[in-house]
């Protein structure tokens, strides 16, 4: 049995929270039916470990709700508008149930503007862009067709695998990532501090140094005097990379040239096209036209290559062409996609379809991050070992030739 905590609505609009020990999520969603609840949430009450769970915080918020939050208030609202709750209620009980000042917020102005007459989708557009265009998009389409809660749903289904694939990569980078730090951290100790401790040894000894060790010295002394003038040369360099991207033609060469290394670009791609299709097929799915869908899946790119790609395809669909057709002649997107998308256009399942080449990708990113990563940690590590016995090697190679001097 497991310690589930759940929150749920009352027959008569209360809200309630608890914990319930049940076998699966699912036996409390039962339960709390059972009993004349409408459940909102259920989760484990140990789920998942502590630093899980520390990295998992936003810890650097600027005070307003991150994209998990966006994918639990779009799950809860449609939740309760299909069990029948208004959409003014249901705000105001996820005004009730939000446990951050931020979220709370952010549903008491959405509340206020539809209490103001205004529709869902133009609440969600003003509300300081949070909503990306795509999801204000679908919820209007929604309200068009009348079908807002099973829009929400696949809008929540959507946020909720994005999230699903983010937190895999953030996962598995974390501890290459303490790796790396920790390696930084050790050679610089060791050139700031422990290197300079032996210089005055060596230089009493009034004998010429082996050539390892004199440029581990300099190197120790340069940390340890001009550590604020390296710190502020990679900021200075990281601020030049930054204002050189920005020019549209810079940036587009630097995207294709990171699309063509050799492994990185072949993950970065994939990735890319995961994300891609799997917006425009929710958009297109929903009752986006395919040229607006286009239009609003093209922003979740981050690389202009692919985004320059795509652009021509959409100038090839208002032409009259298939999507296909374009993306054929595409240096950079993936065959295998491309094969697919047509098979969906023939069929008349495009929507269908492209959430099955973001399922492809998603998968094969994961796979190709597990297998980088079970070569990157070994290699880091011997890389590490190489660099701190170099350093130790140079100061026991100066200490022999100070010891074999004639006293």
């Amino acid at each position: 049995m497991t310690l589930y905590r759940y929150k749920a609505v009352t027959g008569s609009g209360e809200t309630v929270e608890g914990a319930m020990e049940a076998p699966s999520r699912e036996s409390v969603v039962q339960q709390l039916q059972a009993q004349g609840h409408l459940p909102i949430s259920a989760e484990e009450a140990d789920k998942g470990d502590a630093v899980a769970k520390f990295l998992q915080r936003d810890l650097f918020r600027r005070g307003h709700a991150s994209q998990r939050d966006i994918a639990l208030i779009t799950r809860n609202i449609a939740t309760l508008l299909r069990a029948g709750v208004t959409l003014e209620r249901s705000l105001e009980i996820l005004t009730e149930l939000a446990d951050r000042q931020a979220v709370r917020q952010l549903v008491a102005q959405i509340l206020d503007r539809i209490r103001g007459g205004a529709a869902l989708s133009d609440a969600l557009a003003a509300a300081d862009g949070i909503f990306p265009q795509y999801y204000v998009s679908m919820v209007r389409a929604g309200e068009a067709g009348g079908t807002v809660e099973t829009v929400l749903e696949r809008l929540a289904d959507f946020l909720d695998r994005r999230q699903v694939a983010l937190q895999a990569v953030r996962s598995a980078l974390i501890y290459p990532a303490i790796l790396v730090a920790m390696a930084v951290l050790a050679v610089i100790l060791l050139l700031s501090v422990v290197v300079p401790r032996f210089q005055p040894m060596f230089e009493d000894a009034g004998k010429a140094l082996p050539l390892a060790t004199e440029i581990v010295i300099a190197l120790g002394a340069a940390v340890s005097n001009y550590w604020w003038l390296m710190a502020l040369g990679v900021l200075a360099l990281w601020a030049l990379a930054q204002q050189l991207l920005r020019d549209p033609a810079r940036r587009l060469r630097w995207h294709r040239g990171l699309a063509r290394l050799p492994v990185m670009g072949d993950l970065l791609i994939k990735a890319e096209i995961a994300r891609f299709t799997r917006t425009l097929g929710t958009l297109v799915g929903n009752g986006v036209g395919l040229l607006n869908a286009l239009t609003l899946a093209r922003e979740s790119l981050g690389n202009s290559a692919i985004a320059r790609e795509i652009d021509t395809a959409a100038g090839g669909v208002k032409e009259g062409r298939s999507l296909s057709q374009p993306l054929m002649r595409a240096e950079l997107f993936p065959s295998l996609a491309t094969h697919l998308i047509r098979v969906g256009e023939e069929t008349g399942q495009l929507d269908s379809m492209l959430i099955k080449v973001a399922d492809i990708y998603d998968e094969e990113v994961r796979r190709s991050i597990d297998r980088m990563l079970a070569l990157l940690v070994p290699v880091l590590t011997i890389i590490l070992g190489v660099i701190i016995a170099a350093i130790i090697g140079s100061i026991l190679a100066a200490i022999l030739s100070v010891y074999e001097l004639p006293i």
